[in-house]
């Protein structure tokens, strides 16, 4: 999982975290990057909504995007703070056991594995798969 170059403040976590959509989201990007075109089908909310909360976890520093053409792609960004990145693993981990998130992650697996859906999305990218050994915090960017 990348690192964020960006400080994240224990505050901005805890908001960005405070909200059901935005743990939703993370739940679907922690270990692989997506194409935005996947959450819409997946938690059946509109893209501008989607887009909006995708933005305010890109400002608390958690979530990273890139373009691939047409398509926005989001994976997860550690904070470098340790105590940041243990809470956001906590939070990450505590999400497993949700059968909200486990339907939502079933629903993200199905759709990325089903070639139907695949040409549906206008041939979307695939999401990537981030390695577990990626999962670990940033370290502090060093001062001059």
């Amino acid at each position: 999982m990348p690192r964020a170059s960006t400080p994240v403040s224990l505050g901005g976590l805890f908001r960005a975290l405070a909200d059901s959509t935005r743990l939703r989201l993370l739940n679907l990007i922690a270990g692989r990057e997506i194409c935005v075109c996947y959450f819409v089908g997946i938690l059946r909310m509109s893209q501008p909504k989607i887009s909006r909360h995708l933005a305010y976890l890109r400002r608390a520093g958690l979530v990273s995007a890139r373009r691939e053409g047409k398509w926005m792609h989001y994976r997860l960004e550690v904070p470098a703070d340790p105590a940041a990145a243990a809470i956001l693993r906590g939070t990450l981990e505590h999400l497993q056991q949700s059968p909200e998130m486990q339907r939502d992650r079933a629903r993200l697996d199905s759709a990325c594995c089903a070639v139907e859906k695949f040409v549906a999305l206008r041939r979307a990218p695939q999401p990537a798969v981030i390695a577990p050994h990626e999962i670990e915090p940033a370290r502090a960017p060093r001062t001059p």
